[in-house]
Parts: C-alpha cells; structure tokens; sequence
C-alpha cells in the first residue's frame, strides 16, 4: 500500500494550496486586507476563497467597524484537525 502524505499536504491535495493555506491562516479571527497580507496575495484573491470555504461551511464572518472579520466554524476547525493530527 502506497505511503500516505502528511497532513498539510493531504490537506493542500483536498482543498488546493491557496484555500488550504487560508484555512490554516484562519486558526487566529483575521480580516480580508490581513489576510491578503500574511499570504502575499491580492484581497481579491483572498475574497474568492473566503467566499468559497464559507459556502463550503469551513468560515464564517462578522463586521468589526469598517472591517468583516472571518474565522473558522466548528467544521472547519475539525477539518483542520483531521490534517493535523
């Protein structure tokens, strides 16, 4: 049986590397221009796939004064977990 990848490139090969790496960015609550700047990459890029993991259940957001803040849900916390274990 062939060797298994570890657990963040198992988690890269289910979500893709740009989605993975925001899921794994969001075990702290950021806001999109944060993120934007902690993965070196456009807030518009961040955007799409905050849209995307939210619909997928693994984010959610709220306004803090001018800014929207996301973080994990209860899914995307055990989704995270089963790729770091």
């Amino acid at each position: 049986m062939p060797s298994q990848p570890d657990p963040e490139s198992a988690l890269v090969h289910a979500l893709g590397e740009s989605r993975a790496r925001v899921l794994q960015a969001l075990r702290e609550p950021l806001h999109t221009t944060e993120l934007a700047q902690q993965l070196q990459v456009t807030s518009g890029a961040v955007s799409q796939h905050l849209s995307r993991l939210s619909e997928a259940g693994l984010v959610t957001n709220h306004r803090s004064s001018s800014k929207v803040v996301y973080r994990l849900t209860p899914r995307g916390e055990k989704l995270l977990a089963l790729f770091t274990e």
